[in-house]
C-alpha cells in the first residue's frame, strides 16, 4: 500500500495545480509501486521484470484512431481520425459486410451468389458487433459463429496444408437447400440440392487445475463430434482444429508495422536462452503471388487483410472473388460444383471494387480507448508491474508505430499502438495444441493474439471466450492453459496471491 505521506504529496500537488510536479510525484509513486511488488515477487523467480514507466499514449492504444468508449463500448466504429470524405466508403463497406448475401439467382447481382455451402451468410454473422463469435455452451446445438480446419498430414505450397479429400480445407455447417432449410421436417418432394457438409458439436471435457494457494479451477476443453457427414467419411488421417471467431478491430494499424519491427522480436534458436523462440510464419499470399511473413489468424498464415477478407469470402460466406475465384466445394462433391452460382462476367460474386469497400472497412474499424485510469493510479501500477513481472510482455509486446503511408489509410500510419503483441508463432505445449500445421507453424505453435480491447467482450456481444478454440472463458482460464513456452509465465500466475492475480486480470482487462 501506498504511504499516507506520498498520498498527501500527490494530493498537495494536485491542489497547487502544477503539472510538473503532479508528473514528477506520479513517476514518483510508480516507483515505488515495481519497488514494492518487485519484493514480493512468486516464488521460483529469480529474474523479475520491472516495468517500464507508464506512459500516458496506453490510454489510447489506436493512437488518434482510437475512439472513446462514451456512452459505450463498440468494436464497430469508424477510426476517429478518419477524414469526413471517406467515412461513406466505410459505411459502404460496412453495409456489405453486414447485410446477408442471397441464392443465386435473384433480382440483384450484387448480394447473390450465397454459398452454395457456406458457415454463415453474412461476414458480421461470426465476428459479432466486431467481437468475437460465441460458442455453444453444450451438446445440444451445432456451432455457428465458429469453424473447423481440415488437412491431412503434408504439405501443400498454395494453402499451407493438404486439404482433406472429400471436405477440402473448412467444414461447412451450411447450405442453400430446402433439405437444410428444413432439416427436421423436410419436405415430400425432394430434389437434388448441395447438402451442408456436416453438422459440427462440441462435447466439452473438464480438467482442474489448482493456485499455489490451493484454490482451484475447472476448465473446460472441446472435443468435436461431426454429425450427418453428408458427401461420405473423412479420410482416417484428417486432422481438425476448432477456431472461434476472434475480434477484428485495429487490424489496419496492425497492417502497417514494419515486419522488420517484428523481425527484430523474432528468435527462432533462442539464442538468447529466456526460453522464448518467437518464429515468423511464411505463407503464400494469392493476392500478391508470392510467399510473404504471416501476420493475420490464429497461426498467422494470412499474409495481408486483402487475402484474409477475401479468404473469409470463398470459405465462410461462400462467394467467390478475384482474389479466390473458385466455389468452397470440392470435386468430390458434384451436388455441390453442379449448382448456379452468381458470378458476373468476370467469373466473380463479389469484384473488385466491393471486396475493396469490405476490406477498407475492415482496416478502419477502431480500437476503443484504455480503460486503465478507471483502475485508480496504484492499482494500475500494480497490475500493470504484475504483468511485466510474469513474463507476459515478452510475447504480448506492448507497443509498435505503424509506418507511414499514403492514399485512403494514410491517417492510420504513423501511430504509436498499443496491440499487446509479438504477431509471432509461439509453441504453447501439447495441452493447447491442435496437431495440424499451417505453412510453417507447427500443431502446437500459435500467433501470440491482440490483447487490446479484451475486456470489452461481454459488453460488446454479450460472451466472453478467449483462445483459438474460445476453451477459455475468463482472462484468468486463457493464462493457465499457456503452457510451452508460456509454461514459465503460467506458473508464476499460479503462484502469486489472490489479490495479485486480480490485479494483473484487472490490468489486462483494461488494456
Amino acid at each position: 500500500m501506498l504511504s499516507a505521506s506520498v498520498k498527501l504529496v500527490v494530493a498537495f500537488a494536485a491542489g497547487r495545480g502544477d503539472p510538473g510536479l503532479l508528473h514528477f510525484v506520479r513517476l514518483l509513486l510508480s516507483l515505488v509501486a515495481s519497488f514494492c511488488l518487485v519484493a514480493c515477487q512468486p516464488k521460483g523467480d529469480s529474474n523479475a521484470r520491472p516495468a517500464p514507466p507508464f506512459s500516458v499514449a496506453e490510454l489510447k492504444p489506436g493512437g488518434s484512431a482510437s475512439v472513446s468508449t462514451r456512452p459505450f463500448a463498440s468494436l464497430m466504429l469508424p477510426s476517429a481520425n478518419l477524414p469526413q470524405s471517406a467515412r461513406s466508403q466505410f459505411h459502404a463497406g460496412k453495409a456489405l459486410a453486414h447485410q446477408p448475401w442471397v441464392k443465386a439467382p435473384t433480382v440483384t447481382n450484387a448480394r447473390d451468389g450465397l454459398g452454395p455451402i457456406f458457415n454463415a451468410r453474412t461476414c458480421l454473422a461470426c465476428h459479432i458487433n466486431g467481437g468475437r463469435g460465441d460458442l455453444p455452451a453444450d451438446a445440444s446445438r451445432p456451432i455457428f459463429a465458429a469453424l473447423v480446419r481440415l488437412s491431412i498430414p503434408g504439405v501443400q505450397r498454395e494453402y499451407g496444408a493438404v486439404p482433406e479429400p472429400t471436405y477440402g480445407l473448412q467444414l461447412q455447417g451450411q447450405s442453400i437447400s430446402l433439405q437444410h432449410q428444413f432439416r427436421h421436417h423436410p419436405p415430400a418432394a425432394k430434389v437434388r440440392e448441395a447438402a451442408p457438409e456436416s453438422y459440427t458439436y462440441i462435447d466439452w471435457q473438464a480438467k482442474t487445475v489448482a493456485y499455489a494457494d490451493g484454490e482451484t479451477v475447472t476448465l473446460r476443453f472441446p472435443t468435436l463430434r461431426f454429425a450427418e457427414l453428408n458427401y461420405g467419411p473423412m479420410s482416417e488421417r484428417v486432422l481438425t482444429s476448432l477456431r472461434a471467431a476472434p475480434a477484428i478491430a485495429g487490424l489496419g494499424l496492425i497492417e502497417l508495422i514494419a515486419q522488420s519491427d517484428i523481425d527484430t522480436l523474432a528468435d527462432p534458436e533462442d539464442s538468447n536462452g529466456d526460453g522464448i523462440s518467437g518464429r515468423v510464419n511464411l505463407v503464400w499470399d494469392a493476392h500478391q503471388k508470392k510467399v510473404l511473413p504471416g501476420r493475420f489468424g490464429w497461426k498467422a498464415n494470412r499474409a495481408s487483410l486483402m487475402t484474409t477478407v477475401a479468404a473469409a469470402f470463398q470459405q465462410d460466406v461462400g462467394i467467390s472473388n478475384p482474389v479466390f475465384p473458385s466455389q468452397p466445394c470440392t470435386e468430390l462433391q458434384p451436388d455441390c460444383t453442379g449448382m448456379i452460382n452468381g458470378n458476373n462476367s468476370e467469373g466473380f460474386e463479389i469484384d473488385q471494387e466491393l471486396l475493396d469497400l469490405v476490406v477498407d472497412f475492415t482496416r478502419n474499424l477502431a480500437v476503443p480507448e484504455a480503460r486503465l485510469l478507471q483502475l485508480g493510479e496504484e492499482r494500475l501500477q500494480q497490475g500493470r508491474q504484475l504483468f511485466y513481472q510474469v513474463g507476459c510482455a515478452d510475447c504480448h509486446t506492448p507497443s509498435f508505430q505503424t509506418q507511414s503511408t499514403t492514399g485512403y489509410n494514410s491517417h492510420l500510419g504513423g501511430q504509436i499502438i498499443w496491440p499487446y503483441t509479438d504477431l509471432l508463432l509461439h509453441d504453447l505445449g501439447p495441452e493447447l495444441a491442435d496437431n495440424r500445421p499451417d505453412y510453417h507453424a507447427s500443431g502446437s505453435e500459435w500467433r501470440t493474439p491482440p490483447l487490446w480491447a479484451i475486456g470489452l467482450s461481454n459488453q460488446v456481444n454479450g460472451n466472453a471466450v478467449y483462445l483459438h478454440d474460445g476453451r477459455a472463458q475468463s482472462v484468468a482460464e486463457a493464462i493457465l492453459w499457456h503452457g510451452g513456452e508460456a509454461a514459465s509465465s503460467q506458473k508464476q500466475f499460479r503462484h502469486l496471491v489472490k489479490s495479485q492475480r486480480q490485479l494483473l486480470i484487472e490490468f489486462v482487462e483494461s488494456l
